[in-house]
């Protein structure tokens, strides 16, 4: 039974590339985790069983170690949070719900929220109220769908969905405030007044952080530098404290979750080593600049120079993303693309000139 105010609420935010969920009040959220799951196909997890039960492996020790994460929705079994997506499954294929901000699979935002309810916080949703984040372009019809979900089937006792950008917003104590806020999958500019998203002048663009994580990934792949994942390798000792690598033969990994492994190096490579430019980068100028170290997950140590510099301010400047050997297919989008400064400016002059001022003079990141 609902306690009022004597229950703490329950706060989750689903975004493109994490979620985040917690208690209302908190600094920190309890649980980040991937928004993304694995998933295999019932027929292929049935064999897979079968096999495991016969030759009891080691790979079935770790499967049952996961087990908890582990949902069957309908024809497919799907594997959510880090740990699960961590060991690398046979024919597994990496899933995201979300597609240009808007939720494309409902079955995998069920799994991702329950396992937030039930291993995360291991709470009851149906004694707790739930504030859940959403996008200023979520949809009227994507409202419904989460509101359906989670009375009908979490049962829960109070729901309010609240707009990112609000909630960034009164967080550092505006009603009045220009939220830039940079995910995953995109970065959007939205204007809000008085506790309200101004819908007409909300800008997004599609360059986020994986974008700037695979930018890495291509620069780094023509410099002839592999980024081998944490499955593909083993490490063997020859002699007392030193290890030799050995590359395992993993026929039936598949492409997404090969690319999903890469991209998780890729990305902490970009969060320990790039620095957003301090003046618009030019190759020139950046050429000389002293070489940062990165050791990888297999020991290789790698150098890494004026891409430290050049990648992040492809979000200012996206006409860079045409220098990035292998990016070629993204060169029309990045003319059509604008930069965070342009974002700004035209989000603030679809606004009333009326707060135009105030927009200005109070600009949040997140």
């Amino acid at each position: 039974m609902y306690g009022g105010d004597e229950v703490s609420a329950i706060v989750i935010d689903l975004g493109s590339h994490t979620c985040k969920a917690g208690y209302a009040g908190e600094d920190a959220p309890k649980a980040v985790f991937p928004s993304v799951v694995g998933a295999i196909d019932q027929m292929e997890v049935d064999d897979l069983e079968k096999t495991e039960n016969k030759s009891g492996s080691v790979d079935s020790k770790n499967t049952v170690r996961t087990v908890d994460s582990e949902k069957t929705k309908g024809k497919r079994k799907l594997y959510v949070g880090s740990q699960a997506l961590g060991f690398r499954r046979d024919n597994m294929e990496v899933l995201s719900p979300i597609k240009d901000g808007v939720v494309v699979d409902w079955d995998i935002v069920d799994s991702i929220w329950d396992h937030a309810f039930r291993e995360c916080l291991l709470i009851d949703p149906k004694e707790h109220p739930v504030l859940l984040a959403e996008p200023s372009s979520n949809t009227q019809q994507q409202r419904e769908r989460t509101a359906e979900l989670m009375f009908e089937k979490y049962k829960v006792p109070a729901l309010f969905l609240a707009k990112n950008a609000v909630l960034t917003s009164f967080a550092s104590g505006r009603a009045t405030s220009l939220v830039v806020d940079s995910g995953g999958g995109s970065t959007t500019v939205a204007p809000v007044h008085d506790g309200y998203v101004l819908q007409k002048a909300v800008v997004s663009s599609p360059i986020g952080g994986e974008f700037l994580s695979d930018c890495l990934m291509k620069s780094l792949g023509s410099k002839g530098i592999t980024i081998k994942p944490r499955y593909s390798f083993k490490r063997k000792e020859i002699r007392p404290g030193e290890f030799q690598i050995v590359d395992l033969d993993i026929p039936n990994t598949t492409e997404s979750y090969s690319f999903y492994s890469q991209r998780v190096i890729a990305s902490d490579i970009k969060e320990c080593v790039c620095r957003a430019p301090d003046t618009p980068y030019d190759e020139s100028a950046y050429s000389n600049i002293p070489m940062t170290p990165y050791e990888l997950p297999d020991g290789q140590t790698i150098e890494i120079g004026s891409d430290r510099f050049k990648i992040p301010d492809v979000l200012f400047n996206p006409s860079l993303v045409q220098t990035i050997p292998g990016m070629e297919n993204y060169a029309e989008t990045a003319h059509s693309v604008r930069g965070l400064p342009q974002m700004v400016i035209e989000s603030i002059n679809k606004c009333d000139v009326d707060i135009r001022r105030e927009l200005f003079s109070s600009i949040l990141g997140c």
